[in-house]
């Protein structure tokens, strides 16, 4: 089988600490990414602009929220403020002149100080009464937005995303948008692997764990819980920002509701808690499979295999995906990346059976 240990010796540290000590997984990395760069000549403008580029947006959004709630194990229930914040921001910016590379650091500050000031709630509370610190923001941002026209221009105003380029390349072009979009998710993934193995990452799953225990072993957790916040505002607000000029190239007070938050949160949640991977997937499954169970009911409906009501058939989906979302759970409660992590692990040891899942 492909997935083996046996002949894998490491005789140095360096390659036993690689982000993908074993081949097959380095060749699996290498497959996606290739298939990634060749997207654009691939699949077709609708499919790649209307399935491919909100799902890689939307993926550096929950890699950004797993980083506060997977790593962190800090919960929050108003990331789309965040991105909300990043976005108006970033259009501002660039509104007064700032090249995009500068506007998007700038949304990603103004995320990041706003996202903290109200982390600093879980310097004191934690669990639901975290939630509800988050739920505030996530409330103030959207009154803010609505009621300030300095900001939104009013409540049914949308803001035109200014004509930029980064890199030399315009975004007015579905090329440039979708590789800018490929570059930051890539550039998210590798920052959160890699936080997650440094120093930095092991002392945030310690305050995740048991915050006062790691006090008691050195560990400054007021200072790592902000650090958290500070981070992954930073990157949803980048990621924000990304998703106004690159996809919806305009943003509205309804882009960044309470239901994106929650939609947000589930991702995480059906990927599973702290998982790479399970973002790619829980994206995916969030945004796609709703998507696609109404196309598979209305084409069955079309060919008369079900014979139901106009509004019974509107709902289907609706059912068959919350089923979906229990089975899941029911299977693999650490989400979908942990069934995969079981599949890895059962064929590095195939055909033995006593490898522990």
């Amino acid at each position: 089988m492909f997935y083996r240990l046996s002949g894998i010796h490491h005789t140095r540290y360096a390659s036993a600490r690689q982000l993908w000590p074993i081949p097959a997984d380095r060749w699996q990395v290498a497959i996606l990414l290739a298939l990634a760069l060749a997207a654009p000549l691939l699949f077709s403008h609708f499919v790649l602009m209307s399935y491919l580029l909100p799902w890689l947006i939307f993926s550096a959004a929950a890699l950004s929220l797993t980083l506060l709630m997977g790593i962190a194990g800090q919960l929050h229930f108003g990331f789309a403020a965040v991105m909300a914040i990043g976005a108006y921001a970033s259009i501002h910016l660039t509104r007064l002149g700032l090249p995009f590379g500068a506007a998007l650091v700038g949304a990603g500050l103004a995320s990041a100080v706003i996202g903290t000031i109200f982390g600093a709630a879980a310097l004191r509370v934690k669990g639901l009464y975290l939630v509800m610190a988050t739920l505030a923001m996530q409330y103030l941002v959207d009154w803010v937005i609505i009621n300030v026209p300095v900001i939104s221009g009013g409540a049914q105003a949308t803001l035109q995303a200014p004509h930029v380029d980064f890199l030399s390349f315009s975004l007015q072009s579905d090329g440039a948008r979708y590789y800018t979009v490929l570059l930051w998710v890539v550039f998210v993934t590798l920052l959160i692997l890699n936080i997650k193995r440094s120093s930095i990452g092991r002392a945030l799953v310690a305050v995740r764990d048991k915050d006062y225990a790691a006090a008691v072993i050195g560990i400054n957790v007021v200072r790592f819980k902000l650090t958290a916040f500070f981070a992954s505002s930073f990157l949803g607000g980048v990621t924000g920002a990304i998703l106004a000029f690159c996809y919806y190239q305009a943003v509205t007070p309804e882009q960044f509701t309470f239901d994106v938050s929650v939609q947000l949160v589930a991702m995480v949640l059906v990927g599973g808690l702290g998982s790479v991977l399970g973002a790619y997937l829980g994206a995916g499954f969030v945004l796609l499979i709703p998507i696609g169970l109404t196309n598979l009911i209305a084409w069955l409906g079309d060919l008369g295999l079900i014979s139901a009501s106009t509004n019974l058939l509107a709902h289907i989906p609706l059912m068959i995906y919350g089923a979906l979302i229990i089975g899941f759970l029911l299977l693999e409660p650490l989400g979908l990346g942990k069934i995969y992590d079981n599949t890895r692990k059962y064929f590095l040891v195939w055909p033995f059976r006593h490898s522990d899942l």
